[in-house]
């Protein structure tokens, strides 16, 4: 039987890190015809398709996504090696890439990467990327990131979602937040006749457990706003004058600071937050600890 073909391998490896056979090609230095050919070659090696047009996005197969994971930690400790040999060192910094959902907590994001704020004697620097669900998904898929945070479950599982794993890191109680003067002094729903709100939009998550709750207490908010980006929503509340419903890590500033006040937290309502990565043979060792890290302070 004939031996694996590395050139063939590397070749698919950079495209599939790279996400765009074009740019490969003229990264390389090659013609897109000739890496093409590679490509097919070493799928022939295989007996399977690694990768499928979708969307006009070049997109790994579950046999490419596989292939990759192998691919990446092959070449990854060769260019360790090959770094070791010429300068007699390893790679001076580690680089972790994170996808953050943008509509979620910035405080919440801080507190996750604090570990590499203020790690000491670490040789590592990292991205960070705001994107929307979707994006963070398909980026994901293309190995632009190491791991993804979001505050939202995901998808349906389907064909493409089957090698998503998704780790819930922490759960935050939503609570009534509002300006320390307007506070009624009673539980939900007295004295809140009359009071304005800013909230979720109404097809968040954390909108549609609150407008439940009101229900359920036949509360009718009258709603001056809607957010669905925590740091508008944030802001919203701290100038407004009127009241929201939050977890209380996204406005923890402005509670330290008695621009706020929580009033109250409503029971068996929650803030879900998740870590969404793919399998992989290798994980870079600094990721694996964020998320222990996380794990470590919800428990």
């Amino acid at each position: 039987m004939s031996r694996l073909n590395y050139h063939h391998l590397y070749y698919f490896w950079r495209v599939a890190a790279e996400g765009n056979l074009t740019r490969t090609a003229e990264l390389l230095h090659l013609s897109q015809s000739a890496l093409s050919t590679q490509i097919r070659q070493l799928e022939q090696r295989m007996g399977k398709p690694l990768f499928e047009r979708r969307n006009r996005a070049l997109m790994l197969t579950e046999a490419g996504r596989q292939v990759f994971n192998y691919a990446e930690v092959i070449f990854t400790k060769g260019e360790e090696l090959e770094s070791l040999i010429n300068r007699g060192i390893e790679p001076e910094y580690q680089h972790i890439r994170i996808g953050t959902l943008s509509s979620m907590s910035r405080n919440f994001i801080e507190g996750f990467i604090a570990p590499l704020l203020f790690g000491e004697g670490q040789k590592l620097r990292f991205s960070l990327y705001a994107r929307g669900m979707a994006e963070l998904l398909d980026g994901l898929a293309r190995h632009e990131f190491d791991l993804v945070l979001a505050n939202t479950q995901l998808p349906p599982a389907g064909s493409a979602q089957t090698a998503w794993q998704s780790q819930l890191l922490a759960r935050q109680p939503l609570s009534i937040i509002g300006p320390p003067d307007a506070q009624p002094g009673r539980p939900f729903p007295e004295g809140y006749e009359g009071l304005r709100w800013v909230l979720p939009g109404e097809h968040h998550e954390l909108r549609r457990a609150f407008d439940g709750y009101c229900s359920r207490h036949q509360y009718q908010p009258e709603v001056l706003a809607e957010a669905d980006d925590m740091a508008m929503l944030r802001l919203l509340a701290r100038d407004s004058g009127a009241l929201s419903v939050l977890p209380e890590v996204v406005v923890r500033d402005e509670l330290q600071q008695g621009r706020l006040t929580s009033y109250e937290r409503l029971p068996n309502i929650y803030e879900n937050f998740y870590a969404i990565t793919l399998p992989r043979e290798f994980m870079p060792g600094m990721v694996a600890e964020l998320l222990s890290y996380a794990l470590q302070d919800s428990g």
